[in-house]
This record gives C-alpha cells, sequence and structure tokens, in this order.
C-alpha cells in the first residue's frame, strides 16, 4: 500500500472508507491487498485552490517529488488512485527517468491508504511548492487550464528543498531517481512454492 498523508480540506473531500481506501475504480489493481508498505509509500497531499480551480498537490515525504493534479472535478476525488498513478508515471518521464526506474516505479504503484497524519515539515514543503505554482501561474499569465501538470510538476521537482533533520538540501528529482534505483539494484529473492 502507498500511504498517503491528507489535509483535513483534502480528506473531507475523498469518497474513503473506514480503513482509508478509495473506490479504486481505474487505479491500478496490482497487490490491492496487500499490506505491506510499497516502496513508494509516505506522501502528503493538500488541496490547494488555484485560479478558482480544484488541484492537489503531492509530495514525497523523504524525497519531496511532486506531483501535481490540476482542475478536479467531485468524481476525480474518487479516482484519485488513477489520477496519481497517472500524474507520478507522467511526471517520473518529463523528469527524465529513465526505463528501469520507470519500471521500479510502477511495480511499486498499489492503492492509496488515506490518513490525517501529518508532518509539518512536509507540509511547509507543500506551502513552498503552492506559492511557486502561484508565481508562474502570475508571471507568465496562465490560465490554469492551460497548465500542463506533468511539466508543472518536473519543474517543481528542480528545485531544492529543506527538511527538519538533513543537512544541506535535498534535490527531488535526483532523491527519487536514487529510490528508484535502490529497487533495481536490491537482490531479488525467488518465490515460495504455493
Amino acid at each position: 500500500m502507498i500511504q498517503l498523508h491528507c489535509t483535513q480540506k483534502l480528506y473531507a473531500k475523498l469518497p474513503v472508507n473506514t480503513q482509508g481506501r478509495l473506490p479504486n475504480t481505474r487505479a491500478r489493481p496490482v497487490a490491492a491487498n496487500d499490506p505491506a508498505e510499497s516502496l513508494l509509500s509516505g506522501w502528503h497531499a493538500n488541496l490547494v485552490t488555484l485560479q478558482r480551480r480544484n488541484c492537489v498537490l503531492f509530495v514525497h515525504s523523504a524525497t519531496r517529488f511532486p506531483v501535481l493534479l490540476t482542475c478536479l472535478t467531485k468524481p476525480d476525488f474518487a479516482e484519485l488512485d488513477y489520477h496519481f498513478q497517472d500524474g507520478l508515471m507522467n511526471t517520473l518521464l518529463k523528469a527524465g527517468a529513465n526505463q528501469a526506474q520507470l519500471d521500479a516505479a510502477a511495480n511499486a504503484l498499489t492503492p492509496l491508504h488515506c490518513d490525517t497524519q501529518c508532518n509539518r515539515s512536509v507540509q511547509g514543503t507543500l506551502n513552498h511548492m503552492k506559492q511557486d505554482l502561484d508565481h508562474l501561474l502570475w508571471y507568465d499569465q496562465l490560465p490554469i487550464t492551460d497548465l500542463a501538470p506533468y511539466s508543472a510538476s518536473a519543474w517543481l521537482a528542480e528545485r531544492p528543498c529543506m527538511a527538519k533533520g538533513v543537512k544541506g538540501c535535498i534535490w527531488p528529482v535526483r532523491a527519487m531517481l536514487a529510490l528508484l534505483d535502490s529497487a533495481n539494484q536490491s537482490p531479488h529473492l525467488p518465490a515460495s512454492d504455493v
């Protein structure tokens, strides 16, 4: 499972069940019943309003890698699993991930498990990225409907981020690609006989 820590504002819009799962109608069903944490687990998300449109900004806790979803409607919140998976894979593609890294990400995709536990350091990164998006839209005089969310996410991922307890800064693209490379380097255990 991929743990998603939502702000209260976003969580109120999600049609989650008592276990914190979304309906998952179009999302990739691989390992849907696997309770283990995925390599990609540990995301924070916030519902942000850009030019009066609902958008969701995701940030990976360890790498600070962002995924932006824009112009969401009520039915889109029920399909958040699908939109997140699509946004992540396309942002990785825009950020220059190679095929092995894309395969590692695709293999680690599992349904989201939502809760409202948040880390203030990651929320600070979310707020900073939202301000960067506001500035981008204002400076380029760009309507939110014309913003390419995958390219905007890759643009945000090229900016250094500070994190509590980390010396120096984190470069989100480098950190995420290194995480995906670590999945490719780990030894594969043989499957047990069933």
